[in-house]
């Protein structure tokens, strides 16, 4: 089923910038997020969230909470306040579990209405989880195995398989509906969890989505354990041990043990060990061999069915690269040019990556190869790396963000001192960064070669033959390769690759 969450907007390509909101009402809170959408590439422009807990108690009473209807209501009156000065092209409503579930989640609805003109959309829970699991596509399109959206009052679980939302259930297994509010317990709760996740064996996957704040708070957790140095939990991986291993440790802890742990939001904390429970019952029955953190859901999800099937299929990486790039870029068709140009030699070398992906990342990179351009040059390569490596561009894993930054920072040095050596000596192997270093050495000379020519570059190709690297060009473009520019850059890219330079002029 389809839901109709709001007003829509159409998208093509090429497609006009605009902005699109979402106004979220979850059982825990309300939350509106501005994006901007170019093209395939989708940008949170502002994102302020209210937990009004609606949800508390809803279990217990059948109704919403009085006073998170209080602080949701005035959450909301805010909200209209900003769209109506803000004033996107579309508005996106949702509202979930609690509302849904809730004998006057309807009578709420309607007060929103009054109170502010806005309509809520309620989403059924195979809407909620189709949803969530379009936004995780929105942000991982091989996406492959089981999302779980968790909010404060239910679990969305639903199969991706090959590119589309599969199967679908909703089952009561937020914080709330567990008994968040009452002293946490761990073998009470681990016995509600088990019970009501009998029959979910249709979900048995390797890999799961992990969607929701509480999800993100726990693998927050498992980077301080685990000293990990790239605070980005998009694409953030677990094994499921690792995961066994901080769900176990969170359920072990006080409060006030979790509150001091850094970057754990005191807001989260309550909600926590509920999370980290249910984690240990979904690893153990559904047989996971790995959890994956997606910061994309619901929301994403409702911009990502807006867009048609074409822009759907674009790679999220290859377009949040070129809108990325856009912003500094002095020639816009410098990116296309640099891909087709250096393809036919790097595309030679044996992959570093998964099948496939050399190739999108080679063409990711071309898109940022201006990013440094309106950059002071003694500090150009240091942030476009900095820049890169943080940039919120879905699409990636931790180890390729690492690769487009070092790629970038060698696009405009050749120097060894790389930014950032903790991170890259725990997320990418020596045998990735020298190719990253090669892929930038390459850009580098492309760009000075043809001072950024698209039509110059065309005139002249470099392509691997033996153990030579061979830079050429078109008779009539001969005297491009004249000088000690082109030796040099050449040069470098010969060393990184362990190959002659041969440049035939000729």
């Amino acid at each position: 089923m389809t839901a109709d969450p709001g007003v829509h907007f159409q998208l093509s390509r090429p497609s006009p910038t605009l902005d699109a909101a979402v106004l979220d009402v979850g059982s825990n809170s309300v939350r509106l997020v501005i994006y901007r959408v170019e093209g395939r590439a989708i940008w949170s422009l502002f994102n302020e969230k209210v937990q009004a807990g609606l949800g508390r108690g809803v279990e217990q009473t059948g109704l919403l909470d009085p006073d998170g209807i209080d602080a949701a209501l005035t959450a909301l009156r805010r909200f209209r306040a900003v769209l109506d000065a803000v004033q996107p092209h579309a508005l996106y409503t949702a509202a979930t579990a609690a509302v849904r579930e809730a004998a006057d989640g309807r009578n709420f609805v309607e007060r929103v209405k009054a109170q502010t003109g806005i309509t809520l959309n309620i989403l059924d829970g195979e809407q909620e989880a189709r949803f969530a699991a379009l936004g995780v596509l929105a942000g991982a399109p091989e996406a492959q195995g089981v999302v779980g959206d968790l909010g404060g009052f239910s679990l969305e679980l639903v199969r991706l398989d090959k590119g589309r939302p599969g199967i679908g259930v909703t089952l009561p297994l937020g914080p709330f509906a567990l008994g968040q509010g009452k002293p946490f317990d761990a073998a009470l709760v681990r016995k509600e969890v088990n019970r009501k996740l009998e029959g979910a064996y249709p979900f048995r996957t390797p890999c799961f989505y992990a969607v929701g704040g509480a999800w993100r708070t726990l693998a927050l957790v498992h980077m301080r354990l685990a000293d990990y140095p790239l605070e980005i939990l998009h694409q953030y991986e677990m094994t499921a041990a690792d995961a066994l291993d901080t769900a176990r440790f969170i359920a072990r802890q006080s409060k006030a043990s979790l509150e001091r742990i850094e970057g754990v939001s005191k807001k989260r904390v309550d909600a926590l060990p509920y999370a980290a429970v249910l984690l240990e019952a979904l690893v153990e029955r559904l047989e996971l061999e790995r959890v994956q953190v997606s910061a994309y859901g619901l929301r994403e999800g409702l911009i990502y069915e807006a867009m048609p099937a074409d822009l759907r299929a674009l790679d999220p990486l290859i377009e949040g690269c070129a809108a990325l790039g856009a912003r500094q870029a002095i020639a816009e068709d410098l990116g296309h040019a640099l891909e087709d140009w250096l393809a036919p030699a790097m595309n030679s070398l044996a992959p570093v990556f998964s099948p496939g992906r050399d190739p999108v990342l080679l063409a990711a990179a071309c898109r940022l190869a201006d990013l440094g351009s309106r950059l002071h040059p003694d500090h150009r390569p240091h942030l476009v790396f900095e820049q890169v490596l943080r940039a919120p561009i879905a699409g990636m894993s931790h180890a390729e963000r690492a690769f487009l930054a070092v790629a970038l920072f060698a696009r405009h040095t050749a120097s060894l001192n790389i930014p950032e050596p903790r991170i890259l000596s725990r997320v990418l192997s020596p045998e990735r960064t020298v190719r990253a270093r090669a892929l930038g050495a390459a850009m580098r000379l492309a760009c000075d070669l043809s001072g950024r020519s698209a039509a110059l570059l065309a005139r002249s190709s470099l392509r691997m033959t033996g153990n030579r690297l061979v830079l050429s060009a078109e008779p009539a473009a001969a005297d491009l390769l004249l000088g000690e520019q082109a030796s040099r850059r050449g040069a470098t890219l010969a060393g990184i690759l362990d190959r002659e330079l041969k440049i035939e002029r000729d």
